[in-house]
């Protein structure tokens, strides 16, 4: 009952904020502003329009790579015993659980597709549908900010360009959070160098004070692109993604349950470790281990 009334009171609260800033909106100032500023992403002539097909598909794998990756995260910090150990077969004292080889092992993954997104992104043209080339995207990212909280939302024309609080949102995924992703999970691994000088580059205390909390930050990201995905007009946006068209159909919307359904199974497969003790037998051994 309590939680019930907690969040009746978020919503209340929430409700109470649109209508405080459709308010504000309304004044002389920021009505000028929007009209300066109206939320669209600066855009350099020469980025192509569309959405080419290699980001459809590392766009798919980023998502179900990101899946594996919170499931196997939460099982190597709340798994008490493990249920089986692989050990290196080039280095015999490197041993850990299956869950953290899962975990390991999808983040090699996950990194390889995104390594291969950066540089598609950037051979394509397309680099600049995200990559700031104005100052103007941050008082534009304010403004869509603002409509946006208005539930007045800004127009959007995904297929053309974002607006800019979305490219800001996409730069700090890519090119921000991801290489902290990364850096603080080599850091946190055993496969981390031993030597003086790189246990002095990075802490192990950062690395495990930035490494968990960027993993909440691409969870609540996630949240809020799928949300906004399916509220700003569910099929059309899908498939521009995954239809490669900007016209309104179900192609997109298909191949997005499939998805879902994929990663699904991938959610319960990284839940067992008899499953995952299969692909951990190529790269070391494995013993089972009775609970």
């Amino acid at each position: 009952m309590a939680s019930l009334f907690a969040l009746a009171g978020v919503v209340l609260v929430c409700w109470c904020g649109v209508f405080v800033v459709k308010g504000l909106l309304s004044t002389d100032a920021l009505t000028a502003f929007l009209a300066r500023y109206p939320g669209d992403a600066p855009r350099l002539a020469s980025t192509p329009e569309g959405i080419p097909a290699f980001v459809s598909w590392t766009h798919f794998l980023n998502a179900f790579f990101l899946v594996l990756i919170v499931r196997t995260a939460f099982r190597v910090r709340t798994e008490k015993r493990a249920g089986g150990l692989w050990t290196s077969k080039r280095v015999k004292k490197r041993r850990m659980s299956l869950a953290l080889w899962a975990h390991i092992a999808v983040d090699c993954l996950w990194l390889i597709n995104g390594i291969v997104f950066v540089a598609l992104l950037f051979i394509s043209g397309h680099w600049g549908r995200i990559v700031p080339v104005s100052w103007e995207v941050f008082p534009n990212a304010l403004s869509a900010l603002l409509q946006y909280l208005s539930l007045d939302w800004p127009t959007h024309r995904g297929w053309v360009n974002y607006n800019a609080l979305q490219q800001l949102s996409y730069f700090a995924i890519v090119f921000i959070a991801s290489p902290i992703a990364a850096v603080t999970g080599f850091r946190l691994s055993t496969f981390y160098p031993k030597g003086r000088v790189w246990q002095r580059l990075l802490s192990d205390s950062l690395a495990k004070r930035l490494h968990f909390p960027t993993m909440l930050f691409f969870i609540a990201f996630v949240i809020t692109h799928v949300g906004l995905v399916f509220t700003t007009g569910v099929l059309r946006n899908l498939n521009t993604m995954y239809g490669g068209a900007d016209r309104v159909n179900g192609v997109g919307f298909a191949v997005f349950a499939a998805t879902v359904v994929l990663m699904i199974v991938g959610w319960r497969f990284a839940r067992r470790d008899d499953l995952i003790g299969k692909p951990a037998a190529w790269t070391g051994s494995v013993r089972m281990l009775t609970r």
